[in-house]
């Protein structure tokens, strides 16, 4: 359970959706209080996950083979091939987004680099966005967080931590460990935003530029290898 516990967090935590918009809230108006509100509405989504599942379990694993942990497994296994299959869909169609039309000459060199200078701006830091961010308030922050929560990677969450066992204190420290490390791209954020923030809106600016330029290669590298790991190990669970 640690082990899966830790690479579904670290695959949570490098999901760069949620860091692309944690880094326009933080760099708003009021921004470190907005940030704040956002880490807060994502650890309570996380918190509120467990909670119920814990108490589904009543903090006891199932018993091995019996019919709750069979049912347990398979929900991993789907989980794990969801991802397989959404890394796929993904992969297809960034290819297909790349390939150029048969017979069609496409834009002039100097078109094309006009259009890749404005796509690198980035239409969601568009001076629109970026106002109605600064007249937002740290509900709004909060609810965009739950919004933005990867739940396709926290259901994966859900299903191993019903092998919890809250009698143990490894299972504690687990469970805590998992919340801070999908937190930790978040957290490291905000941090850099209260002790330097004139150094940290200008550098975040730039790795959300970067994250924007390469969000679908990184979504299909994660989602691709948690969703092996997780069916690969299901199946042999499964069948052992």
């Amino acid at each position: 359970m640690v082990l899966d516990l830790l690479l579904i967090a670290l695959a949570i935590t490098l999901d760069p959706l949620p860091i692309m918009a944690f880094v326009l809230v933080v760099s708003s108006t009021k921004g470190v209080w907005k940030g704040l509100a956002f880490i807060l509405g994502w650890l309570a989504c996380l918190v509120a996950v467990f909670a119920l599942v814990l108490a589904l379990t009543g903090g006891q694993p199932p018993p091995p083979r019996s019919a709750p942990s069979t049912a347990g497994l398979a929900a991993k296994l789907a989980v794990g091939v969801s991802l397989v299959l959404f890394a796929e869909h993904r992969r297809r169609r960034l290819g297909s987004a790349r390939e150029p039309v048969p017979g069609a000459a496409g834009p002039p060199p100097h078109r094309r680099a006009h259009k890749a200078l404005r796509k690198s701006a980035g239409s969601r830091s568009s001076p629109s966005m970026t106002s109605r961010m600064d007249r937002s308030s740290p509900w709004a922050a909060a609810g965009l967080a739950v919004f933005l929560q990867p739940w396709g990677l926290v259901a994966a969450g859900a299903t191993t931590v019903v092998e919890a066992n809250l009698s143990h204190f490894s299972s504690w420290v687990a469970l805590f460990g998992f919340c801070i490390l999908a937190t930790a791209s978040l957290l490291a954020a905000e941090l850099y935003m209260v002790f330097a923030p004139d150094a940290a809106q200008a550098r975040l600016m730039k790795l959300r530029a970067v994250l924007e330029a390469h969000q679908d290669q990184a979504i299909v590298v994660i989602c691709l290898l948690l969703g092996l790991w997780l069916t690969g190990k299901s199946i042999y669970q499964l069948t052992s």
